[in-house]
């Protein structure tokens, strides 16, 4: 196969390049219709149980988490001038288009019994500006003394006051999104510089909002730090404007082919998918350093160009298909899943991976097939200067020192299998936002001060019509309401019962203590001036019952808690709400996006286990047919499982938890990191073949070919990751650390480990499967008459 790639690649170079030129111009059509996603994920597959609960929740009562929470802490909101001010900024919002409700202290609703039309009307507590500071009192009065929005629109105790924004679902999964919440600031900062307030911002649309936009910034700062780094890096390693100009121009061919295909495939830009065009920026990087350097060390040692070329592309390419086979391998278990952030982010990461490969086999080659052939100092870098120095003393201590080495790695392995055991699983709805972001810092505000903004639903099913205006079932719902007001984690709820309470405070005037259940006698008359929810028309029940009046929500908003807390409230409120509603005679069920985040998080670990078991899978048997031999494959996978060990030990010691963002680290460092265990194994059988199955001069030769790439590669690669530590987002800051981590533990465990292991195992390890695999990574040169192999150059035809 290679004999032909090579003839193939190196005569019909002109058509090679058009045709990646013409591909290129329509991916690059196609990844200017690229769209950024607006939706949130969904976690669970759509077959899961608590996934069908919350479509039908929102089937039955619109979306959940599609309020906006803006929030003051004005001392003067209650004198003429501020509280006027705050009523027009309530207007001019709810007038913008995409805002289907707001409600704050200068526009909110009160229930009125109107004894001559015998039914409550809902009317504003202001309908214009006040005019003195008496109003103002009057209103403040009257509004202090509605308990229905104590403690859920403002805080009396510290001056908090919210400005609740309802969205149109229409506007909340699309791009307008973005555009109306740009509005909204605009038009609610005004007032915080006319009085010098710092304005607070939250809610899961706002959250998304400013996520979503933070990702395409991202995206584009990533891209080119990431083009700047590693042709700095290639440069300063080749010296050479031509590789780096070559490299570079095969990676931003490859990242307009991974927008293309993310067009193609009908996805959209996402937190994971976003960082793919840096990421393949630095594989594809990878791949061009290991052609390179065998590119410059072959014409050294023969100063043939054509023959350069071939063992460049046979040597290295074959090599290189199976590197990029297993980074694939790692990135496409992510695939199994169900989750679609993942199942997209692995099939766009595999395609394009090994698309990266073949771009830098082929179109390097022929570049360089196009140029003079390499000058003194392009060849510098192999026989002097830090990489020379490191390989040199490499070879020094695994002649000399190996058993320092095992005992070194042998003390790193203790010491992290101790720190798995540190290891805890958690995550939080809005986990990824960074401490230092404005964005969490408001979220914390209003936790403070309203317990939380993150939704949990409760939906309770009487089994019969008209069953959620039984007295007792009030009853059982306020006990319920009671018990979550228990929690420190939760707001205070909102439901049915606070309607009912406050159509009896209203049936009586207004007082204040009439803020409460009626009983038997009052109920009928007191909702006999409730507007009946079937006529079609809207209700102030409407948004809390079905049609039917035979299922209800109990609303509240809770803190930014971990996973591991949600699942320990669900846990001990389970048992009390079964007490409160039988479940022969309600159906009860624990919804919303905080549920629905917490299965989902538990549901997304387990799998990202089973795709990184899968990963390790994979690259096994990838091993296996590459060396077939059952002691090769165990010594190839000791120096990858090494840094695997170590970065989780180090998560357990710096209390960095086991979640969606920081296990699928895992499956990504292992499918790059055992790229220098292949290239270094292959060329380390081909060293046997040639030094007649000597292990010693194999194992050096192997290490000092082998050894640049795998350093030059490191630094890249080390460099390429660490850019994502600069992140606002605290998983794509993991990454950056913890993958910039194993890489380097990986670089140390096969420059050390893996040849120390050949070294002392000697003999016992070249079986009989070991001479002869399944699958032959080596070149098929022998094949290849170089005297015949030329380079066609195209003559214009004679007129």
């Amino acid at each position: 196969m290679w004999q032909f790639l090579v003839r193939f690649i190196l005569r019909n170079r002109l058509f090679i390049l058009i045709g990646i030129g013409v591909l290129t111009i329509f991916m690059a059509y196609m990844g200017s219709k690229i769209k950024m996603s607006y939706e949130m994920a969904r976690m669970l597959p759509s077959t899961d149980s608590i996934n069908i609960k919350y479509e039908q929740f929102k089937k039955q009562f619109g979306q959940d988490g599609s309020v906006i929470f803006v929030a003051i802490q004005d001392p003067e909101l209650f004198t003429v001038e501020h509280f006027n001010s705050w009523y027009n900024l309530s207007n001019e919002v709810l007038n913008i288009k995409g805002i289907q409700e707001v409600v704050s202290v200068a526009r909110l609703f009160n229930l009125i019994r109107n004894d001559s039309l015998k039914k409550f009307e809902f009317t504003p507590v202001v309908s214009g500006l006040l005019t003195n500071q008496a109003e103002v009192d009057s209103v403040k009065k009257l509004i202090y003394g509605l308990p229905f929005y104590n403690d859920r629109l403002f805080n009396k105790e510290t001056d908090v006051s919210l400005m609740m924004i309802t969205l149109d679902k229409e506007i909340l999964n699309s791009k307008a999104r973005v555009g109306l919440v740009t509005n909204i600031r605009e038009t609610v900062d005004s007032y915080g510089k006319k009085y010098n307030i710092d304005v607070k911002y939250s809610g899961l649309p706002y959250i998304r909002t400013v996520t979503s936009k933070k990702i395409q910034d991202e995206l584009l700062l990533f891209v080119l730090l990431s083009l700047l780094i590693t042709s700095v890096l290639l440069f300063f390693l080749f010296r050479s404007g031509r590789a780096v100009l070559f490299a570079m121009l095969v990676v931003i061919i490859a990242v307009i082919w991974v927008l293309g295909t993310i067009v193609l495939f009908g996805y959209e830009i996402t937190i994971l998918t976003g960082i793919l065009p840096p990421l393949l920026i630095v594989i594809g990087v990878e791949n061009s350093i290991f052609l390179l350097n065998k590119y410059l060390n072959e014409y050294k040692l023969h100063g043939n160009k054509v023959k350069a070329l071939s063992r460049m592309i046979s040597r290295i390419g074959n090599a290189n298909l199976l590197t990029n086979a297993t980074t694939a391998a790692g990135f496409a278990a992510f695939i199994i899943t169900s989750n679609e952030l993942l199942v997209e982010f692995g099939v766009i990461a595999s395609i394009n991976i090994l698309v990266t490969y073949l771009l830098s086999l082929f179109i390097l080659p022929i570049l360089f097939s196009y140029f003079p052939v390499p000058k003194m100092k392009h060849f510098q870098h192999l026989d002097k200067g830090f990489i020379n120095t490191i390989v040199t003393e490499v070879t020094k201590i695994i002649l000399t020192r190996r058993t320092i080495i095992y005992i070194v790695a042998s003390i790193a392995f203790v010491a992290a299998v101790y720190g798995i055991t540190r290891l805890k699983t958690t995550g939080n709805i809005v986990d990824d936002i960074s401490r230092k972001e404005k964005l969490y810092k408001d979220m914390i505000f209003l936790e403070k001060n309203f317990k939380g903004v993150m939704p949990l639903e409760i939906t309770i099913n009487t089994k019969r019509k008209n069953g959620i205006l039984s007295l007792s079932t009030l009853k059982r719902i306020d006990r319920l309401q009671d018990t979550l007001e228990k929690y420190p984690e939760f707001a205070k709820p909102l439901s049915v019962v606070e309607v009912v309470k406050s159509a009896k405070q209203a049936f009586y005037k207004g007082r204040e203590r009439m803020y409460s259940l009626p009983n038997n006698q009052e109920k009928n008359f007191i909702l006999s001036y409730v507007p009946d929810i079937t006529s079609g028309k809207k209700s102030v029940l409407s948004s809390f019952v079905d049609s039917n009046l035979q299922t209800t929500r109990v609303s509240a908003q809770m803190a930014n808690i971990g996973t591991n807390d949600i699942d320990r409230i669900l846990s001990d409120l389970k048992p009390k709400i079964d007490s409160i509603f039988p479940p022969n005679k309600f159906d009860v069920s624990l919804t919303g996006t905080s549920v629905v985040f917490l299965k989902g998080t538990n549901y997304l670990v387990k799998n990202l286990f089973m795709s990184l078991m899968l990963a390790i899978l994979i690259i096994t048997i990838l091993m296996a047919l590459i060396f077939s031999s059952a002691r090769m494959i165990l010594i190839s996978l000791i120096p990858n499982i090494i840094p695997q060990i170590l970065t989780a030990g180090m998560m357990g010691y710096f209390g960095i938890p086991i979640k969606p963002s920081t296990i699928l680290i895992f499956s990504i460092a292992l499918g790059i990191s055992v790229d220098n265990t292949i290239h270094f194994l292959s060329r380390y059988r081909l060293q046997l073949r040639n030094n007649e199955w000597k292990i010693r001069p194999a194992v050096l030769a192997a290490l000092v070919e082998t050894g640049y790439s795998m350093v030059y590669s490191a630094i890249i690669l080390f460099f390429g990751f660490y850019i994502f530590t600069l992140s606002s987002f605290g998983g794509t800051e993991a990454l950056g650390y913890l993958v910039s981590f194993t890489l380097i533990v990986a670089l140390l465990s096969n420059l050390f480990v893996l040849p120390s292991l050949l070294l002392s195992l000697d003999k016992r390890i070249i079986t009989r499967s070991f001479r002869e695999p399944y699958l032959e990574i080596f070149d098929e040169e022998e094949d290849i008459d170089m005297d015949k192999l030329v380079i066609k150059v195209m003559k214009p035809k004679e007129s």
